[in-house]
């Protein structure tokens, strides 16, 4: 499965999720090491749209048809009295002028973004692709 989109700024939240020990372990055994921590958002519509909403309903977010791309829970958990949620991560690349990386779509179980594709990655894709927003990158799935 391709997905294409524009890349746009989040609400620069991520890195609090992102930087928690108990998901970090868990994408290392993923996606083979420590993820950034952050998020690429990417806004998708038409066909890719389409695409993406299959990935939530696998996610168990939508009702609909889902995607056949195997999918990677993330366990939530609580710390201190506040609770972090599960999530669901789809191994892909993206494709971006500099070349491919590794990476996964992740779709937190409580989330807003219904048409931002939000990805993840053990590097920093903004400044390894030289990405702004408005810039077009794609994600193929595994």
């Amino acid at each position: 499965m391709r997905i294409e989109g524009v890349v746009s700024s989040g609400l620069g939240r991520a890195h609090i999720f992102m930087s928690q020990h108990h998901y970090q372990e868990q994408f290392k055994s993923i996606i083979g090491r420590s993820a950034w921590p952050g998020t690429l958002n990417v806004s998708v519509e038409g066909d890719y749209l389409t695409k993406y909403q299959k990935l939530r309903v696998s996610a168990g977010l939508d009702s609909g048809e889902s995607s056949n791309v195997e999918s990677h829970r993330i366990k939530g958990f609580d710390r201190d009295g506040v609770s972090f949620g599960g999530a669901t991560a789809f191994l892909g690349r993206i494709i971006c002028d500099e070349g491919s990386h590794d990476c996964a779509i992740l779709i937190p179980d409580l989330t807003r973004h219904e048409d931002v594709v939000e990805v993840i990655a053990g590097i920093f894709l903004r400044e390894t692709c030289s990405l702004e927003d408005g810039d077009r990158v794609s994600i193929v799935l595994e």
